[in-house]
């Protein structure tokens, strides 16, 4: 077994029985190892991925919007101070059906402040990874498989590949959309296959985004353009999430970099001027899942191991951030009152209070993706209309930006400010 060399070692024979067992290092997983470790809670968090492969240079163009409520709990649990300078705001978003007139402006007021900021992935990670190396309430057990897993009354252990358990009173699954954990727990979930593959890559370009983020929809999936900022040689600098039919997508990612550049300048219709290829590009295909029951006994199942959606909102990360503020509020609360942390009533608190949140966010992503992607004039000519109807009107606009920032519903400290 690896493990990070300043973090606590494992033996064959771990006695280190511990609060959480959390299965799934990533941003999801890692958030809530840290956040649990500000209120006091312990946790093994294992994976089978090697630290220095996820955040290596060009391991991964992809790049996340953090929702207002987002950044409050990365400036609760500490690491905003490592990811400052490293975010572009949002300072607008542009949507527009094809470019034709009827575009809807959000934008917010200066008082108001941003929708939202754009990071890498990679920076992500990395700061997350450099605060979970100086945690003591977490020990990280890293490029590990899981051999079995065992639940029960009394507590939960996780045995790995070479012999070592790993024992604690929760098990969470935060392992990603092919959840072995969630599988095997027999958790049912809805799914389909959206039949699109995302393109994702950076473009540097000749005049500045401003902060604008531009989601630009064709029937044949969204286009969305999101503001990066400038390189230090002073380059303009966005994100693309080009969506794509999935018998198209194979071929796309492999045309020669012309011909790809000039095609990504015939759906910009101009907004950025000239623009360069400026990053590998990545495809992935886009599906729906959603777990009807996201708790089991002495298990918990949050962020894309409980849903899967369409990235049309850049909202998949955001509501699995939700989902680490309401457990660990869930299992403080409980620890106040004196109850073991995988208490059935406990786990059933927070699947009520993350369900709906859930169901909602993603029925409307889901309904958004279906309803610019029919073909044909009079379609169009339905959508602008609408459109036109919520530029004029500051209530709908507010609500839609509320939205944006992750501030709608019932909000957990944590993503409070």
């Amino acid at each position: 077994m690896n493990a990070e060399s300043n973090l606590p070692q494992t033996t064959a024979v771990s006695t280190d029985r511990r609060d959480l067992v959390i299965l799934g290092g990533g941003l999801v997983g890692m958030t809530l190892a840290l956040a649990a470790a500000k209120q006091g809670l312990t946790s093994h968090v294992i994976d089978r991925a090697d630290p220095s492969a996820l955040t290596a240079e060009g391991a991964d163009a992809r790049a996340s919007a953090i929702s207002t409520a987002s950044w409050n709990l990365f400036t609760n649990i500490g690491i905003a101070p490592a990811l400052n300078k490293l975010g572009c705001p949002i300072e607008a978003i542009a949507v527009t059906d094809g470019m034709k007139p009827g575009r809807i402006d959000f934008r917010p007021t200066a008082e108001e402040g941003t929708l939202g900021r754009m990071f890498s992935n990679r920076d992500l990670r990395l700061a997350l990874f450099e605060a979970a190396r100086n945690e003591p309430n977490i020990a990280w057990h890293t490029g590990v498989e899981v051999a079995a897993r065992h639940r029960d009354a009394y507590g939960v252990s996780v045995t790995l590949a070479d012999g070592t358990s790993l024992s604690g009173s929760l098990l969470v699954a935060a392992e990603g959309r092919q959840s072995p954990t969630r599988d095997e727990a027999g958790l049912s979930y809805a799914k389909w296959d959206y039949q699109h593959r995302a393109i994702v890559t950076a473009l540097t370009h000749k005049k500045p985004h401003e902060g604008v983020a531009w989601e630009i929809f064709y029937p044949e999936g969204p286009f969305a353009l999101l503001p990066l900022l400038d390189l230090p040689d002073g380059r303009h600098r966005s994100a693309l999430v080009w969506t794509v039919a999935k018998r198209d997508g194979a071929a796309i990612t492999k045309l020669p970099e012309a011909i790809f550049r000039s095609e990504v300048v015939k759906r910009m219709h101009g907004v950025f001027g000239a623009i360069e290829i400026a990053a590998p590009r990545m495809s992935y295909p886009l599906r729906f899942h959603h777990a009807a029951n996201v708790v089991d006994q002495r298990l918990v199942v949050i962020g894309d191991a409980a849903h899967g959606m369409h990235p049309i909102a850049g909202q998949g990360l955001n509501l699995g951030l939700r989902d680490v503020g309401a457990l660990v509020e869930v299992l403080m609360d409980g620890a106040r009152l004196g109850l073991d942390l995988g208490d059935a009533q406990l786990l059933a608190r927070y699947e009520k209070w993350r369900s709906l949140d859930a169901f909602m966010v993603m029925s409307v992503t889901d309904g958004l993706n279906r309803l610019f992607g029919i073909p044909g004039r009079l379609p169009s000519a339905a959508r602008r209309l609408g459109m036109g109807a919520v530029q004029r009107l500051p209530v709908l606009k507010n609500f839609f930006m509320d939205e944006a920032r992750g501030l709608s519903g019932k909000l957990p400290e944590l993503l409070q400010g």
